[in-house]
């Protein structure tokens, strides 16, 4: 449910990001009849009983895939351990390059493939881990088998990895409302515009998803205290040069949110705490 509303806090799609996701959908034959552009971000949903051609694309006349049929919107993989491995393999391309090249003997094609994952699972097997109110009956192997099935490449490329404990009944039944989407759609908006202020004219640059590592070095400042945290962190949880970057374009984004100049200690610590599966697990 709450990756559903992820669409609906998005910024507004620009003219060339509709006209790219309305081609894509024209070739798939997935536009809907008597519509002449697709202005609404696309959400995609498949089953992980889905197939790795399925979800990038193929065939013998080659097929947009669900990856970019997702492309400017969000691709939702839910149970993300019961996906086949070869299948999650496929992902690591379009979301490091945002596009996914598909060749035949006779042909090569390649699609666009810039959209959001977001994906879900539970702990374990049982679904207990860490819970307070129920225990876990998983041993320690079982468990790592379990987390095993998500490959450290494709998890290296996940920007933010959160644990969400259950509801408790109190919180589900009270009669009250949270933010509306529009509310938070809203400094989505005032972010991205920051970003696309500050990339100015830089070719196939509007959003801090889209920053290379030279990129990083001109747009991301850092005060010296985050720089500090930023390099402790680093350290102690022995991340990669891609999770580095990853952090720093989360810290900037998250500063971008806060209407921050500057990439400040509070912005990398927040960072750094989105990335809890980097940290090692008992």
């Amino acid at each position: 449910m709450l990756a559903r509303r992820l669409p609906t806090i998005l910024p507004a799609m620009t003219l060339d990001e509709a006209l790219e996701t309305t081609k894509i959908h024209s070739v798939a034959g997935l536009l809907p009849p008597g519509s002449a552009l697709v202005r609404t971000r696309p959400f995609r949903a498949p089953h992980h009983t889905i197939s790795d051609a399925g979800l990038v694309g193929g065939g013998s006349y080659p097929r947009p895939g669900e990856v970019s049929l997702a492309n400017g919107g969000v691709l939702f993989l839910d149970e993300l351990s019961e996906f086949r491995r070869n299948v999650l393999e496929v992902l690591r391309q379009p979301l490091e390059d945002g596009f996914v090249t598909i060749s035949r003997a006779s042909t090569s094609l390649c699609y666009p493939a810039r959209f959001m994952l977001a994906t879900a699972m539970n702990p374990c097997p049982c679904g207990y881990l860490g819970s307070t109110a129920h225990q876990c009956t998983c041993a320690p192997v079982v468990v790592e088998r379990y987390l095993s099935k998500v490959s450290g490449p494709l998890l290296d490329r996940i920007d933010i990895h959160l644990h969400v404990p259950a509801v408790p009944y109190a919180d589900l039944s009270v009669d009250r409302s949270g933010e509306p989407s529009e509310a938070i759609r809203a400094r989505v908006d005032r972010a991205r515009n920051r970003q696309v202020e500050r990339f100015g004219r830089t070719a196939g640059l509007y959003a801090n998803a889209h920053m290379g590592p030279r990129d990083l070095e001109k747009f991301c400042a850092v005060t010296n205290e985050a720089d500090t945290l930023l390099k402790t962190a680093i350290g102690r949880l022995r991340l990669s040069a891609r999770a580095y970057h990853r952090i720093l374009k989360i810290a900037r984004t998250i500063a971008d949110l806060a209407g921050a100049e500057t990439v400040q200690a509070p912005h990398v610590s927040e960072a750094v705490q989105y990335r809890g599966l980097d940290r090692p697990r008992m």
